[in-house]
């Protein structure tokens, strides 16, 4: 059946209003018929003339009206049809299910299809698809890539809320919006953000490592040839680069150059790490540098900030390095030689003399280590517990978990040979008794997480640091006293020599000396690795202290248990890629401390002939710990910073959660792989 057509709305109540005027004269003409009897009759037959006149003239032009209307209309949209389609911004039109029902043309040629292409924009723009279209939000803006040429695609939604009963089409629930898209040419754009983040300025600190030492093993008359050297070395290659080189100190230089050079940089790994060690005239020693660069969109000061801290870092993990920090990302470059040995010990005799203020100004003294302490740690903490009960101060050490190798050792310090029961606490009694009138002295780690009890080192504002390993961007950041040496084989050795300048009146019990002995001992591997001229100095004193070796020595025999996990992990030993050997360390319930065993086994496999490194996992307390070891070829530090831990040049360890130990295991191969085809690691 044929809807009728009729008029609607204003039109309507325009094309009628003629013909309601009768009915207005027909009122007015009510009250002539009471003054004049014949005006009424005039007037009601003009009404009836007019009215049919208007009625007449209407019917007449009913339809040439409508007409007109129409004609008016499909012109009108005709015409901002042609708009539309003309429109200069590219224009597309899609159904809920990302299909594209409608293009203009500036859309179609930068997509190079035709107006009948209704296929999926997925097809088109990768990144659009079916479920970013389906989100709540009504506007939306994402980047998309076409031919070379960067847009912003903007989308929009049509919602059909206003579905009028007459109409054919039956939306479901799921069809009630279509979808706009608008591009938006924003490649210059990008290439202006591009050139302004190139031309932005980029600072650099740059520190000769070893600059006195280098000096000192040349002749006297050849000195200034070999700075000149460096000086010259520096300045090309950073001059070649559009830089600013200006030598601030005698070792030090401050360098600017444009970001755009940075990746260059990156790209070639800071190749004068490398470059400056061929400088020869005489010297034993390669001079090497450390360099901190500083990345940041504000303004120059905050630039210089991050240098400085970079350069800190990089100094803090042992030299020979480049640290690149950008906010809160930070980037490592070299740091694969061996850090030199500073024979001078003013160092230790200076930070002696900061921590016995710290100590004096405090009333309660609290040391921790890291969770699952070693010998290490535990030596270190009775150094510096030994320090504080010559200030005559209340000093804790915090200590969770005793390990079977450290037993021994902690029975020493029982409260029937004189020392207090509360010497060893628990974190929990800990959180207790600190308070801001407390020092906390952590030992043998710079990583909160990695402490006893990390929430100790918020409720207190005074924190000393003393460790040897290698920094990491998680540091301990807000220690008043910060006293780090990579060089150093242990922190029970720093320790050492920090109390021969602590007090005169210090004098060590034998089994005080005998612990910060063992942490010697262990981390040196029976003064096999990692050892100096100041190593044997500390090892000297603590002997003239009364250390013994015997006793130490029996004071660290393993039980049948460990010696055998250890024996297994060398037996399921796997050699990968012909120089890295590989095992699991079983932690069977026997075996007390199974980290101590697996870290032990390491030791174990580097003597087998071609081990240049390697690598025990134990699955202990539902973590992974990876025990790494190496001999001098081999930075296992490098490797385990890429699974999250740390350490050592030939000394290091992380551990990982959430994983198995054989996916822990792959993980360390497909790592090992890597670093092998970008040439950080070579065998």
């Amino acid at each position: 059946m044929e809807k009728k057509n009729h008029f609607g709305g204003q039109w309507k109540n325009y094309m009628y209003w003629p013909l309601m005027l009768t009915v207005l004269i027909v009122l007015m003409n009510i009250p002539l018929y009471y003054f004049d009897k014949r005006a009424g009759f005039c007037v009601s037959a003009f009404a009836v003339l007019y009215f049919l006149i208007v009625l007449g003239i209407f019917t007449a032009n009913k339809s040439l009206i409508r007409n007109q209307i129409i004609s008016f209309a499909t012109q009108y949209g005709t015409v901002q049809k042609k708009l539309l389609d003309e429109f200069m911004i590219p224009y597309a039109l899609l159904d809920y299910n990302s299909k594209i029902l409608w293009m203009n043309k500036s859309f179609s040629q930068i997509i190079e299809k035709d107006k009948q292409y209704h296929k999926s924009i997925t097809t088109i723009f990768p990144s659009i698809t079916r479920e970013l279209l389906e989100k709540d939000e009504k506007e939306q803006n994402i980047q998309v890539e076409w031919k070379d040429r960067i847009y912003r695609a903007s989308m929009g939604k049509i919602y059909f809320d206003d579905v009028k009963e007459e109409n054919l089409i039956d939306l479901e629930k799921k069809e009630q919006f279509l979808m706009t898209l608008y591009l938006f040419d924003e490649t210059e754009l990008h290439e202006y953000i591009q050139k302004n983040q190139e031309q932005q300025l980029v600072s650099a600190l740059i520190y000769i490592d070893n600059y006195e030492e280098a000096l000192e093993s040349i002749e006297e008359v050849k000195r200034s040839l070999l700075v000149a050297l460096v000086d010259r070395k520096v300045s090309k290659y950073f001059s070649e680069r559009d830089s600013i080189v200006k030598k601030i100190e005698k070792d030090k230089y401050f360098v600017v150059f444009k970001h755009k050079y940075l990746d260059e940089l990156i790209a070639e790994k800071f190749s004068i790490l490398e470059d400056v060690k061929t400088v020869k005239v005489g010297n034993e020693m390669a001079v090497t540098l450390s360099i901190g660069v500083g990345v940041s969109d504000s303004n120059y000061s905050q630039k210089y900030e991050y240098s400085r801290m970079a350069i800190d870092l990089a100094l803090g993990r042992g030299g020979d390095q480049v640290v690149v920090k950008e906010g809160e990302k930070i980037s490592y470059f070299g740091g694969k030689s061996r850090q030199m040995e500073k024979m001078t010990r003013v160092k230790a005799r200076v930070k002696a003399h900061a921590l016995r203020e710290i100590i004096e100004s405090r009333e309660r003294v609290f040391i921790m280590g890291h969770s699952i302490s070693d010998m290490d740690a535990f030596g270190a903490a009775i150094g510096i517990y030994c320090a504080a009960q010559v200030l005559g101060k209340k000093t804790h050490i915090v200590l969770n978990e005793v390990t079977s190798s450290l037993r021994p050792m902690k029975e020493c310090f029982a409260e029937e040979k004189g020392y207090p029961s509360d010497m060893f606490l628990k974190s929990e009694r800990a959180m207790e008794l600190v308070d801001y009138q407390s020092v906390v002295v952590v030992v043998d780690t710079n990583r909160p997480t990695y402490t006893e009890c990390p929430e100790l080192l918020k409720r207190t504002k005074t924190i000393v640091v003393f460790d040897h390993h290698r920094q990491s961007s998680e540091v301990i950041d807000n220690a008043v006293l910060s006293y780090i040496e990579p060089y150093a084989s242990s922190t029970c050795e720093m320790v050492a020599e920090v109390l021969q300048y602590f007090n005169e009146n210090i004098h060590l019990k034998s089994n005080e000396a005998d612990s910060i002995y063992a942490g010697i001992l262990i981390d040196t591997n029976n003064f096999m690795t990692k050892t100096g001229v100041r190593t044997f100095e500390a090892a000297a004193y603590l002997r003239r202290c009364g250390a013994e070796v015997t006793r130490v020595r029996k004071l660290l025999r393993d039980d049948m248990a460990a010696y055998k996990a250890r024996a297994e992990a060398v037996r399921h030993a796997e050699v990968y890629q012909g120089a890295f050997a590989i095992s699991i360390c079983p932690a069977d319930r026997d075996v007390e401390s199974p980290t101590i065993a697996g870290a032990q086994a390491a030791n174990e496999l580097l003597n087998i002939v071609g081990i240049k490194a390697s690598f025990v996992l134990t699955e202990y307390n539902e973590k992974i710990y990876i025990s790494s070891r190496s001999i001098d070829e081999i930075n296992v530090q490098l490797i385990m910073e890429r699974l999250g831990g740390g350490g050592h040049l030939n000394v290091a360890g992380a551990q990982m959660t959430g994983c198995t130990v054989e996916e822990a295991k792959k993980r360390i191969q497909e790592t090992l792989d890597k670093m092998l085809e970008e040439g950080d690691i070579e065998i």
